[in-house]
């Protein structure tokens, strides 16, 4: 759907370059091609950084389910680490061997 609004914004951009201005057409479509890279560039970004945050989050989920699940290859459970949900980081609890150890929720799976 957002790329429709994509391409329906800049149709609406080369519309108006062509009504109110007097550049030429081979500049109108580089100006509109800009534009359309721009708008496109900025939905891939806001579509892999939602797929990151769901990923993040399953992650979440399966800890607070009292699953391990691992972290650059350490071992994080509810028995040696606890969540930081400000910052989604799992610390390493006192008495236990990782005390103090950080892992950001992102490096997991």
């Amino acid at each position: 759907m957002s790329y429709i609004i994509g391409f329906v914004v800049v149709g609406v951009f080369f519309l108006l370059l062509h009504l109110f201005s007097e550049v030429t057409k081979l500049q109108k479509i580089a100006f509109s091609s800009i534009l359309l890279v721009i708008i496109l560039g900025a939905i891939a970004y806001n579509n892999y950084t939602t797929k990151q945050r769901d990923l993040m989050m399953q992650t979440i989920i399966k800890f607070n389910q009292n699953k391990t699940i691992q972290c650059d290859g350490v071992d994080v459970n509810k028995t040696n680490y606890s969540l930081s949900i400000g910052t989604y980081t799992f610390i390493g609890l006192k008495n236990k061997p990782n005390y103090g150890q950080m892992i950001s929720a992102s490096t997991c799976h």
